[in-house]
């Protein structure tokens, strides 16, 4: 699994138990209706005690300029910071009070719908709330570092009718 690119991004929140974050590779759309996503979150991480108990959790995708927070998160801090440091980036709340990268890429604030446990891992699925897009070149993380994607190449479509980009939108029936 470490040759997979992965966008990289923090998950948070803040409540009774105090304020917590963890470096997540593992996000991805579950639906949109209603508008959920979901996180992959270690077993070990003290992460998972605090998103129980608090109910909800933001999510922050990073954009290049962030893998110093994405370390700290990751329990790697930079010199001069400590595990776990929210000194390490600028930060604001979502509506429900949890923490987020302040100039994210894109930030979604979630209420707790869901909670799997499969192998090392809890998998929280969380309704989406409110979401803010920054934009910003995101952060990726491949082969075990950090990286920035590259322009994207249009793909060479085979040249028969209904082929390439947007074909389906034209065959699709208003609602």
């Amino acid at each position: 699994m470490a040759t997979v690119a992965t966008g990289v991004t923090v998950v948070a929140t803040d409540g009774r138990l105090g304020r917590f974050a963890q470096t997540v590779s593992a996000m991805c759309a579950v639906s949109d209706e209603p508008p959920s996503l979901l996180v992959c979150v270690n077993h070990r991480s003290p992460l998972n005690e605090a998103i129980q108990a608090h109910g909800s959790f933001a999510v922050s995708v990073l954009g290049k300029q962030h893998d110093h927070v994405a370390d700290t998160f990751a329990g790697r801090p930079w010199p001069g910071k400590e595990r776990w440091d929210f000194t390490c980036g600028e930060w604001a709340r979502t509506a429900s009070g949890a923490p987020r990268v302040a100039d994210a890429v894109a930030s979604f604030d979630c209420g707790l719908h869901t909670v799997l446990t499969i192998g090392t891992h809890h998998i929280y699925v969380g309704v989406i709330r409110d979401a803010t897009v920054a934009g910003g070149t995101p952060l990726v993380y491949s082969d075990r570092r950090y990286a920035q994607p590259e322009a994207f190449a249009p793909s060479a479509f085979p040249a028969f009718p209904g082929s390439g980009p947007g074909h389906r939108d034209e065959q699709r029936t208003p609602r």
